[in-house]
């Protein structure tokens, strides 16, 4: 039985041809990019010829961007070093209820260093509204951070109209894009944002790589020391073998994210008619906007079916999903961004997330929707 994997929203297999991209990086060009031999001198070479690549298709200025290991440092950069820059006593940060925990979690250490965050709201969609952001500043606001995409329900936050507030404001704005890269056109020269985080392993790159696009007239401290990398924003060797796939798997994608937009819409609609048929609309619930949404990520719920239980039973047919709430001790938490949007229970305990990509057909999406039906008539009746 071949598996299918649905959960590509969690990570995405590493292409072929990213793999091949890098493998030069583990065998002829090993030099440190920062010795002044000729090994290094080529591996700076082409790290440089990365970055500018990566920049071109980004629409932003070579110097803007930080390499780091992926997502969660990216965010962690981004606030940590907006506040430590910041001389002007501001100590108040504007975030969401719904943000990755690479967000929520470096907050909450904020707060217990004495800063406060007002963590807005969100509506049974899953979306902020602008209003809401307008509000929430004060004259002591340091950062703005909301994230694009959100991870779990797909939702497409009005970053635009934020930003364009930020700006009016003159208050920093930042956004986790590690959902939107490759899903929505990014071009940052016209996004007002000052600084926006990104990772490969969500567009068939590397795992352990991402990057960190910081406006050049944006200040941020850095928060890793030792080294006179990255501009002396960030310490330590650059990892060029996955900077090379980073860059390989952006030169792909990137032309193609409107037509991997439609393949993703059809698989997503090609889920919800198959479960219609199988069980009736009725049973199921679809979580997120109707309309706001990247169509890659399908969050359902099935009243009366435990979400736990309904994964495992997927593991067993060999189909890989996520609930998309965090794991502690080996069990399943109800999910924070769920909760937020004030979901019935029902809804928010029997939560799947059914993330598509490239090796998906819809000849999987209705074998997994078969036995999705199955596995929940079975469940019920018990």
């Amino acid at each position: 039985m071949n598996p299918i994997y649905l959960d590509h929203a969690a990570t995405t297999p590493v292409h072929p041809d990213v793999m091949e991209a890098m493998l030069p990086f583990y065998t002829a060009y090993f030099g440190n990019p920062s010795s002044t031999h000729s090994f290094g001198r080529a591996t700076r070479t082409a790290l440089n010829r990365f970055r500018d690549a990566m920049a071109k298709s980004l629409c932003c200025l070579p110097g803007e961007l930080i390499f780091t290991s992926g997502g969660t440092e990216s965010n962690n950069m981004a606030i940590f070093g907006i506040i430590h820059a910041n001389n002007n006593g501001k100590k108040h940060i504007i975030t969401t209820e719904i943000e990755h925990h690479a967000v929520l979690h470096p907050c909450e250490r904020l707060e217990n260093l004495g800063y406060e965050v007002t963590y807005l709201p969100v509506g049974p969609t899953g979306l902020i509204q602008v209003e809401d952001v307008e509000s929430a500043i004060r004259p002591d606001t340091a950062l703005i951070s909301i994230m694009y995409v959100n991870n779990e329900i797909g939702t497409i936050q009005p970053i635009a109209e934020v930003g364009r507030l930020a700006r009016s404001r003159n208050i920093p704005f930042h956004v986790d894009a590690v959902q939107a890269l490759g899903k929505l056109p990014l071009n940052l020269h016209e996004l007002p944002v000052d600084l926006l985080s990104l990772s490969a392993h969500k567009i068939y790159g590397p795992n352990g790589v991402g990057a960190l696009y910081v406006s050049k007239n944006t200040k941020l401290v850095p928060h890793v020391f030792g080294g006179a990398q990255e501009r002396k924003r960030r310490a330590g060797t650059e990892n060029v073998a996955a900077i090379a796939g980073f860059a390989k798997a952006m030169e792909m994608i990137l032309p193609m994210t409107e037509t991997l937009y439609e393949q993703a819409a059809e698989l997503r609609q090609c889920m919800i008619a198959s479960l219609e048929q199988q069980i009736g609309r009725d049973q199921f619930t679809i979580n997120g906007h109707a309309e706001q949404q990247v169509p890659h990520i399908l969050n359902i719920s099935f009243p009366g079916v435990s979400t736990e239980t309904l994964l495992m039973s997927l593991d067993l047919e060999d189909v890989a999903a996520a609930s998309g709430s965090a794991c502690t001790s080996g069990s399943l938490e109800v999910s924070h961004v769920l909760q937020a949007m004030k979901l019935p229970e029902n809804v928010t305990a029997s939560a799947v997330r059914f993330s598509f990509g490239m090796g998906n057909s819809k000849d999987q999406i209705e074998t997994a929707a078969q036995k999705i039906a199955t596995i929940v008539k079975r469940l019920r009746n018990n």
